[in-house]
Parts: C-alpha cells; sequence; structure tokens
C-alpha cells in the first residue's frame, strides 16, 4: 500500500468487506474471491465450497480425469498466488473472502474420488467444510505452521484447506474401509 491509502495498482482501499469493484480491479481478486463467490455475507467459504462443486462438474464434462488432474494441481501455485495478493490488497492475514483455497481442495478431494456418486460427493462436502471450519489436529497445525504476510502467509491460505482435503480423504477411506 502506499502513503495515500491506495494499493499498487492505483485502487483505493477497502474498508471492510470486498465489493464487486475489488473484485474486478485485479486478476488475482477474481481467482481469490472465486469468481465472486467469496463476495457472500453468509458463509462465504461454504459458497466457495459449492461454487468449486458446480465447476468441477462442467470440467468433469469436458475433460478426461487425467487432464482434470493436471487442471487441478495447476491450480496450487495460481491459488498460491491469488491469496498473496489479495490479502496483501486487503491488509488482512486470512480475509474470509478468499475461497480460492476452498476451490483447489475441494477440487483435489472429488479429483481423488473420481467416479463418486451424489452420496459420496456430499458426505464429501460435508466433512470437508467440518474439518476447514473446526481446524482440529493437523488442520489447525497447518493454518498455524504458515500464519503471516507475504508469500508464507498466502501458502498459509492455501495449505491448511489442502490439509482438510487430505483428512477428508483419509476419513472417508476409513468409513469405506469398516463399512
Amino acid at each position: 500500500m502506499t502513503a495515500t491509502g491506495a494499493n499498487p495498482d492505483g485502487e483505493a482501499q477497502v474498508p471492510g468487506r470486498p465489493t464487486v469493484r475489488f473484485l474486478l480491479a485485479h486478476p488475482a481478486h477474481f481467482i481469490a474471491l472465486g469468481c465472486g463467490s467469496g463476495l457472500s455475507p453468509v458463509a462465504p467459504g461454504t459458497v466457495g465450497t459449492l461454487w468449486a462443486w458446480l465447476a468441477f462438474l462442467v470440467l468433469q464434462a469436458w475433460l478426461p480425469p487425467a487432464l482434470l488432474g493436471w487442471v487441478v494441481l495447476a491450480t496450487v501455485p495460481l491459488a498460491w498466488w491469488a491469496a498473496t495478493v489479495t490479502a496483501r490488497h486487503l491488509r488482512v492475514l486470512d480475509p474470509g473472502a478468499i475461497v480460492v483455497d476452498e476451490v483447489v481442495a475441494f477440487w483435489a478431494v472429488l479429483w481423488v474420488l473420481l467416479p463418486a456418486g451424489w452420496g459420496t460427493q456430499l458426505a464429501a462436502f460435508a466433512l470437508f467444510r467440518v474439518l476447514d471450519g473446526a481446524k482440529p489436529g493437523p488442520v489447525g497445525w497447518a493454518d498455524r505452521r504458515f500464519h503471516g504476510g507475504g508469500w508464507r502467509g498466502g501458502w498459509g491460505i492455501v495449505f491448511d484447506d489442502l490439509v482438510a482435503a487430505f483428512c477428508t480423504l483419509l476419513l472417508l477411506a476409513l468409513w469405506r474401509l469398516f463399512t
């Protein structure tokens, strides 16, 4: 931010919640705010995860599973960059409006579960949201480990959701093993 209260891109400082104008002011904002899903006034992380689910279903209809896996993998560094830039512009370490972390993590869950029926996808959605929101055990560790500003903080925004995705998949695998 400059001394005048504008960020390096010349836009005015955004107090509180980001707006549609903020969303459209920089490509990183558009990506980090989940194409606008992070602007939801209620439960932006859940709305972002729902958007991720819908977007994955659309991508799944157009791309073979192997290529879809490469898309999911490519979104990780893109999410890291977008989260870093957007958090810096918002002047908040981990803004709730940034939902690209939910998007990339839930895409990873859905990709690993391919092919999965609606019931399994719904269970994965619910479990992922609980783990991401409550941050138990390893998810909480990941959230604290990389908390901060700059590139480290941007990675932290994404990393705890990737750990929540891994834990979601682990719990679903254990459930299938013992049922």
